[in-house]
């Protein structure tokens, strides 16, 4: 199967960083019936963690965060890839990064354990039209 590439949006939030503070945001989310494409939690200093969150529905999870008290950074871009985990899946998408003059700021990938995997990419703003061309979106 051919990789999928799809565009998505997402959005940071500050949360405390303590016992449970995962469980409570995502029982929340789960609640507000967000669903999430993805997931990311980065610690900034000793109390502090900055959700990164990739909704599969944008409004939703603004009204949602309005009604938590959520305040949202965002959203911001960037690209969602899907395929089959095999040696060199990401190499050809790379090259034509790479050929369209498009650097790579971030990424995190992971596989499912049945043989897929998912990938996430992040270029900077001026080059995200450029970097969608060269993956074919």
């Amino acid at each position: 199967m051919a990789a999928s590439v799809r565009p998505v949006e997402y959005f940071y939030a500050i949360v405390e960083d303590r016992p449970g503070a995962a469980y409570r945001f995502l029982k929340d989310m789960a609640s507000a019936e967000i669903n999430l494409l993805a997931f990311n939690a980065i610690p900034l200093g000793m109390d502090k963690t900055e959700v990164v969150l990739f909704p599969d529905d944008v409004g939703r999870l603004a009204r949602a965060a309005e009604k938590l008290g959520l305040s949202l950074r965002g959203p911001h871009r960037a690209f969602l890839i899907q395929g089959d985990d095999e040696l060199g899946a990401l190499v050809d998408l790379h090259r034509r990064l790479t050929d369209a003059g498009v650097n790579v700021m971030s990424s995190s990938g992971v596989t499912d354990g049945k043989g897929g995997y998912g990938y996430l990419v992040y270029v900077k703003s001026e080059d995200f039209e450029r970097a969608s061309a060269a993956l074919g979106v």
